[in-house]
């Protein structure tokens, strides 16, 4: 059965949870999409016994710290791997065309030469274009940029095994030109910065993020019958299931998921 495993739900600026990143898994393999903001993440995949040699493919959809750092670490720990013959095959990282240079710079300036170097020998940054298709273990993977007022952003959506269809639409508030591959999805991944309520104390326009409101009346309108939520804030962590699902309830009827990080989500 395919699952969604959630390493981490907070944004940017979260210090009582993860940032947001995610993995399919698909048999003993992982597709994995960011990998966060430090090496927390390797922390992380160990308690959800996450094995590091099934992690052949990653993709990094933006630049942004919170999304872009913890790479590093997954690039030197497989390159580890490699090197001591206990990760078997190559690894493949898929981005949008620029960030290829930005994710060689960083991990020149920060990782050790010696893992550096596995850097176009078994390690491979794959760039990928709007609307390219890419078969990613046994899924047809279709990326499309998210047409952010910000970083330049990618996000995907594929067609599960059992029929179901699941888009991940990126951090930013859905932007009406990606209608064609959002919409007809049965699984929605979309941020929520902190509930319409609390939308003066946090500011989520100004920051070009969504609250719990808008996104659960995107799902509405677009007939979406299995919503997730996640990359919001953490001041109420505690409570955000409990408050995020009543509120989103004023909105949306559907499947309404609000996980916490190291939860499993079967599709």
């Amino acid at each position: 059965m395919e699952q969604l495993y959630v390493f981490g739900t907070g944004n940017a600026q979260a210090i009582h949870c993860y940032n947001t990143c995610f993995a399919l898994r698909d048999g003993d393999e992982y597709f994995m999409v960011d990998a966060g903001g430090g090496n927390g993440i390797l922390k992380i995949l160990d308690e959800m016994k996450v094995d590091l040699n099934h992690i052949h493919h990653i993709f990094v959809t933006h630049e942004h710290t919170d999304h872009i750092l913890g790479i590093v670490w997954m690039i030197r720990m497989i390159a580890t791997g490699m090197k001591k013959g206990t990760f078997e095959g190559d690894l493949q990282i898929y981005c949008h065309p620029d960030l290829v240079e930005t994710i060689k710079t960083i991990c020149r300036l920060t990782v050790q030469g010696k893992f550096y170097k596995m850097i176009g020998d078994r390690i491979f940054l794959v760039p990928v274009e709007d609307g390219e298709t890419v078969h990613i273990l046994d899924y047809d993977v279709t990326f499309f940029d998210i047409l952010s007022t910000k970083a330049k952003q990618f996000g995907f959506t594929t067609q599960l095994k059992n029929g179901k269809r699941l888009t991940c639409a990126g951090d930013e508030p859905y932007n009406p030109g990606c209608r064609t591959y959002v919409e007809g999805s049965d699984w929605l991944l979309h941020e929520a910065f902190c509930l319409y309520g609390d939308r003066e104390r946090f500011q989520p326009y100004e920051k070009h993020h969504s609250t719990v409101k808008e996104a659960c009346e995107l799902a509405t309108e677009l007939n979406i019958p299995n919503l997730v939520l996640w990359h919001t804030e953490d001041k109420q962590i505690a409570r955000r299931k409990e408050l995020y699902t009543a509120e989103g309830r004023e909105y949306y009827q559907g499947n309404l998921l609000v996980p916490d990080d190291r939860e499993i989500i079967e599709l």
